[in-house]
């Protein structure tokens, strides 16, 4: 019987694919950070010749070419790589995901990556300079994948809680949003990698991504969400933008001429490519006359022979060809030049310095919600200590989707607090206990599966053709239970209609009646000891997917401690029923399954934590989500803890059992905490990648101060958000009717007090703030015209630490309605006990700015503008104020 939903996600991007850590990983492998190198590292890096002339390169280039050759390049060659024309001196170029790493071509089980932490954790660190050294190490890990475009920043606002991109966007706040961008571009292109800044616009929702019309106003869409955007492209040039999925306004993404054309290129000057996102061409003529030049990935949908019928009768002229292909060749030329040899193979490149700035990352991430009494931080070598929650022996290291790859290695939260009590000299056993399990799906049943030979996998046969017939063209073993093969199906030598038989061997630990899980993409059947036991060849019910996979099946087997079972998966890649091939034209699609594994529960596990608890001087409850809950191709359906509550009654028993407990978080968004009240000590630890075990106790143990702020507001609960009346929208079509007024800005205008505010986050320590001065009381329409701001910041603690001065502007009167503070800057001060440092902070017009749709310009209107100057959106410590003496516009 069906049960849960099944570990696909979404439609064919690119940006898209199948979690690679859709089962969290289990505690297997190391969870200290390595000492050595795995591989050799890179040569030194020299700037390859991107060419300030690329676009006059471009235009050499393209002299050459014949209208077929021109057409040829505005359709990626492969699922990964632009068209390459050697003989004419036009390389490939390879893109790579993601925004926080660059996994390489294969999206399940490749090539081995630093894993960053996630968009909203380094979002939380408020550290311009720490993104642009971040963007700087994802451009040599890029290059490790012999590839040359990494498809990031994502810089998609948070509208709602329960976006499922949440954690890998930045924040609720677009002027946050754009200034980290921007230096994580910077970073990133400086090291000759092109930056694909996505999705190009108004796409902060995964349900229904690829139909849903986005109904935005003017207003909106220019404060909010082209705004991230428009600073990139202002302070780092980026050399391609990504086209989103949906519609805005009722016009596609990559069609809309009114944002790529007229805003993207027309009144910004943007100079880069716009690429689509990975099967969102939705037209052959309309988008490339908007502007939309290379598809991804290949496919002879809409491009090629349609492109030029389309010049043949006049729909399409031979200047929109060139146009689109001459965009094409100045990206291919910014990041390889002429350099038409053979792509080299993806290799690992783990280095210590990028190992130890993603621990530092973690650690300024880390967000302190509360620390009423002070359990923070904890002496590591007195305190006596209970680990325990569903995440305290689990690797949480990033969401799921495009974000995800194959890390170099990960840590974990139980065996770093260990590590670190051990380096302090305490002897007490370090007591542990699971609280409780929070699967959306069955975990994958790889950790106790083997192949015919011994070997921890599973063996694949493949069939030329969908039929099973003669015998096997290939054999090949994974190691993963997680068997999505719609990018690594050797169609090579089996063709475009496959089958394959999957066998492994599954041997439980203890006796039982177990559940075994079953989901399939294309057709298949699941055999235990040679006896069928689900019949997905037909199957309809479709799960939360980015590519088409049935929702999750559950099946209860009895089972002996230590005697094998023999599971046996016959799968094609035909679309089936007969009614799929009909409704989508096509006859074979994608491949492949997952088998999940979970042995009968046999012991009551919040009691065991209790015990465990009452033993302790202190709790610390590692709770959360995971990959399985937030990730691109579906939406969050709840903001509470998962399961059913269970995390939330495990919170209440440890509490009630030990009062000092500290609760730690791991999630890219808001979840709904009925127990902060009476928790003492909260800390949100988001997803922090390979580092995030280490720089976890790095905090927990005072070796450093956490530092992180809030990049979005955490609502008490979910009816208070913004958007809450109008998510996700309805018959394809969602309003943006909340205006001007997401996050911080609807909560203060509707006077809801939240959980915690946007830009709250404690410290060890305390800092003082002093009383602000400016240089001049006018802020005039001359071209630099600036208000410096200058104050002094003191840390008036016994530890070093960091503060985030956070300024917001409240225009006193403006003529058109304005959120009652917006924030304009920010600067993250580091303080030894007792320094006192004096900041100054420039404000120009684009502090005070809205965009008046009666001129369709930016105004600064004549009047008073308070400066509120604080620790948090809520926490307002120092005023000043300045004035517009006389109304001014412009453009950009």
């Amino acid at each position: 019987m069906p049960a849960m939903q099944p570990v696909v996600s979404g439609e064919i991007d690119s940006d898209s694919g199948i979690d690679a850590t859709t089962s969290p990983l289990g505690s297997a492998g190391p969870s200290i950070t390595p000492d050595t190198e795995i591989s050799p590292p890179n040569s030194p890096f020299t700037p390859s010749e991107k060419l300030n002339d690329a676009r006059q390169t471009a235009k050499k280039k393209l002299a050459t070419l014949t209208l077929e050759e021109k057409v040829s390049l505005l359709t990626a060659a492969d699922f990964w790589r632009t068209k390459a024309i050697p003989e004419k001196g036009i390389p490939a170029a390879k893109t790579t995901d993601g925004p926080n790493g660059a996994r390489g071509s294969i999206f399940v089980g490749g090539t081995k990556a630093a894993l960053f932490p996630c968009g909203i954790s380094l979002a939380a660190t408020w550290n311009k300079d720490i993104l642009y050294s971040i963007g700087q190490h994802l451009g040599n890990e890029t290059k490790a994948r012999s590839a040359n475009i990494l498809l990031g920043p994502t810089v998609c606002l948070h509208r709602h809680p329960l976006g499922g991109r949440n954690f890998e966007s930045f924040s609720e706040d677009p002027f946050l949003t754009g200034k980290l961008s921007a230096q994580y571009i910077r970073g990133l292109q400086q090291k000759g990698v092109a930056a694909a800044i996505k999705h190009f616009v108004a796409n902060e929702q995964e349900t229904e991504r690829n139909n849903m019309n986005t109904v935005v106003s003017e207003r909106s869409l220019r404060e909010l969400y082209l705004r991230p955007f428009e600073i990139a492209v202002r302070e780092a040039s980026p050399w391609a933008v990504m086209s989103s999925y949906n519609l805005i306004n009722g016009v596609h993404a990559d069609m809309n001429h009114y944002t790529i054309t007229e805003i993207l290129r027309g009144e910004w000057g943007f100079d880069g490519t716009v690429i689509s996102d990975w099967d969102g061409i939705n037209s052959t003529v309309e988008t490339l006359k908007a502007g939309c030049d290379i598809e991804f990935p290949f496919s002879k949908k809409w491009r090629f022979e349609k492109a030029l019928k389309a010049v043949e009768d006049g729909s399409l002229t031979v200047e929109d060809i060139d146009r689109a292909t001459e965009n094409a060749l100045t990206l291919i030329t910014r990041v390889k030049g002429d350099d038409v040899s053979e792509e080299a193979a993806e290799r690992e490149d783990n280095r210590a310095e990028t190992r130890e700035l993603i621990r530092e990352a973690g650690v300024q991430g880390l967000t302190l919600l509360k620390n009423e009494t002070s359990i923070l931080p904890i002496d590591p070598r007195t305190t006596k200590l209970a680990i325990i929650g569903p995440n305290a022996n689990r690797a949480i290291a990033g969401g799921g989707g495009s974000a995800s790859l194959n890390p170099y290695y990960t840590t974990i939260p139980l065996e770093s607090i260990k590590s670190a009590l051990k380096e302090a000299g305490n002897q007490d056993e370090v007591t542990y206990a699971v609280g409780c399990h929070t699967n959306k799906w069955l975990p994958v049943a790889s950790p106790l599966c083997t192949t015919r030979d011994g070997t921890q996998g599973v063996t694949i046969d493949w069939f030329a053709g969908d039929k099973f017939e003669g015998s096997p063209v290939l054999t090949q073993t994974r190691y993963n239970t997680d068997l999505f093969l719609w990018d690594s199906a050797p169609v090579a030598q089996v063709g475009p209609q496959w089958s394959a038989i999957a066998t492994t061997y599954l041997t439980p630990t203890s006796t039982g009646k177990h559940t075994l899980s079953f989901m399939s993409v294309g057709a298949g059947k699941l055999y235990v000891d040679g006896k069928e036991v689900m019949d997905l060849w037909n199957w309809t019910e479709e799960g939360e997917a980015m590519f088409d996979g049935s929702i999750d099946y559950l099946i209860d087997v009895e089972m002996e401690a230590g005697k094998a079972v023999e599971l046996k998966v016959r799968m094609t890649n035909e679309l089936r029923p007969i009614s799929k091939q009909k409704k989508t034209g096509a006859t074979h699609k994608y491949g492949g399954c997952r088998i999940g594994f979970k042995e009968e529960d046999q012991i009551d596990y919040i009691q065991e934590a209790v015990e465990t608890a009452k033993a302790a001087d202190v709790a610390v409850l590692i709770v959360g989500v995971d990959a399985e809950w937030e990730s691109e191709g579906y939406d969050r359906q709840s903001m509470d803890l998962p399961t059913d509550g269970v995390q939330d009654r495990l919170i209440e028993a440890v509490l009630a059992a030990n009062p000092n407990t500290v609760v730690v978080n791991q999630s890219g968004s808001p979840v709904t905490m009925p127990w902060a009240d009476k928790v003492p000590t909260i800390l949100q630890a988001w997803f922090q990648g390979q580092e995030a075990g280490n720089a976890l106790a790095d905090v927990l143990f005072g070796k450093k101060n956490p530092s992180g702020k809030l990049p979005c507001t955490f609502p008490r609960r979910l009816e208070d958000s913004p958007a809450y009346h109008n998510w996700p929208g309805e018959n394809l079509e969602v309003m943006y009717g909340e205006g001007l007024f997401i996050g911080y800005r609807h909560y203060e205008r509707a006077k809801i007090e939240p959980l915690f505010p946007f830009g709250h986050g404690l410290s060890y320590t305390s800092f003082e703030y002093g009383r602000p001065s400016v240089n001049t009381k006018t802020l005039s329409s001359e071209v630099g015209s600036t208000v410096d701001i200058t104050l002094a910041i003191s840390n008036i603690g016994e530890v070093e630490g960091a503060e985030t001065v956070q300024l917001y502007v409240h225009d006193e009167k403006s003529r058109l309605i304005r959120p009652e503070k917006e924030l304009v800057a920010f600067e993250k001060v580091f303080l030894e006990p007792g320094e006192t440092r004096h900041i100054t902070i420039s404000l120009d017009k684009r502090a005070v700015g809205y965009f008046d749709t009666a001129i369709n310009r930016w105004i600064a209107e004549e009047g008073r503008f308070n400066v509120l100057i604080g620790a948090s959106s809520a926490d307002i410590r120092r005023t000043i104020s300045f004035d517009v003496k006389k109304s001014f516009n412009w453009v950009f």
